[in-house]
């Protein structure tokens, strides 16, 4: 956050927003809320049926789309910098649904915010990227109704990263981002070339980006610069201003920490699990998470438990349990304290360890597809 009292968020270092800053963002950034008609419009979206999607722009064009049965994107991507997590499973499982809904999706492989972020060389990015791509293969992505590019191999995002280059300035981008290295400048521009390349590639459509709040100023960026440049010019001859889509966006709201930290951070192993390490880990990073038990079960049973503030809570209802009614029973037992923190940590340390054998076995079986995929055969 700035040290004034203005909230200032950052891609790369953003601290947990807390609950009661999403109001204030949502204001000072200029973003809808999600509000009743929408999330019934959108009720086949787990994400915004449960109120984890708080936000959005233009997300109405999407909805007009799908009423006239035009052609629609949705587009994001991961930084190939280390194997899947709580974290990267939300936004995957976001683009997921709203290819079932009927979007095309186009998914972005980092590796050029990977090295300016991470320093990871590309070379040692393309296994990591096998993986990631692996793993939202086996949550459910479709290839067949997809564009997966990496961007060090993409001359599209490079193409218009040099194209809305001549509109910034050194000034804009330390409004945007704060004082950062260049190449995060440069990996900035390049993801406006990702959010953009829907449209170069399969003509004008309305394009949804989901993102966590902290990804907000890659959207008013590429917004503001695609807004601006194609003011006079074209993408190419048959796109020209007035049937060009500005990218829209829906916005997630952020988990924190398992342990209760501020951010699920690689510096904190034990404020988040991957996909990839043991059963035994996980299993005790859930049975150490922070909950909304009180001291001790006599109070819990008087006064309830506060399942807004438990992590277990917060997990099963973004990733691990499918059934809302069952969540909306958990939530109320909780609360009238009929529902004690360990009996739930039991449940959900069950319901975690099924998904994650399972999801190996699936994950497992698209190896070879995702080789295939990013060419690295």
């Amino acid at each position: 956050m700035a040290d004034d009292d203005k909230l200032f968020v950052d891609p790369w270092s953003s601290s947990n927003i807390l609950d009661s800053d999403y109001l204030r963002l949502i204001d000072e950034f200029g973003i809808e809320t999600i509000n009743d008609i929408t999330r019934e419009r959108f009720r086949k979206h787990k994400f915004i049926r449960r109120k984890v999607i708080f936000g959005h722009r233009d997300l109405a064009m999407i909805h007009k789309a799908m009423e006239m049965d035009k052609p629609w994107a949705v587009m994001s991507g991961i930084k190939p910098s280390g194997p899947f997590h709580l974290g990267t499973m939300t936004t995957a499982l976001e683009i997921i649904e709203f290819q079932k809904m009927g979007g095309k999706a186009y998914y972005a492989i980092a590796d050029i915010e990977s090295w300016e972020d991470n320093g990871i060389p590309y070379e040692d990015a393309e296994e990591i990227a096998i993986d990631n791509l692996a793993d939202i293969l086996a949550l459910g992505l479709d290839p067949d109704n997809a564009y997966i590019w990496r961007q060090s191999k993409e001359p599209i995002v490079k193409d218009v990263c040099f194209k809305v280059s001549r509109l910034v300035t050194q000034n804009m981008l330390n409004a945007i981002y704060g004082e950062k290295t260049f190449g995060l400048y440069l990996a900035a521009l390049i993801q406006c070339g990702d959010i953009l390349l829907p449209q170069v590639v399969d003509g004008p459509q309305p394009t949804i980006v989901p993102v966590g709040i902290d990804q907000d100023p890659h959207i008013r960026l590429t917004r503001d610069l695609a807004r601006r440049y194609y003011k006079e010019k074209k993408i190419d001859e048959k796109i020209v201003q007035e049937e060009f889509f500005l990218p829209g966006a829906t916005y997630h709201k952020l988990l924190p920490g398992l342990d209760g930290s501020d951010k699920m951070s690689k510096r904190n192993p034990n404020s988040y699990f991957t996909f990839n390490e043991s059963l035994e880990s996980i299993e005790k990073k859930i049975r150490g998470a922070l909950t909304g038990g009180r001291k001790n079960r006599k109070m819990q049973e008087e006064l309830g438990g506060e399942p807004q503030k438990c992590m277990i809570y917060k997990i099963l209802m973004y990733h691990f349990e499918e059934d809302d009614e069952v969540l909306a029973q958990e939530f109320e037992q909780c609360v009238k304290g009929e529902l004690l923190c360990g009996e739930h940590k039991q449940t959900c340390v069950e319901r975690v360890l099924k998904f994650i054998k399972h999801h190996r076995k699936k994950k497992e079986k698209n190896i070879d597809k995702a080789r295939e995929i990013l060419n690295l055969e």
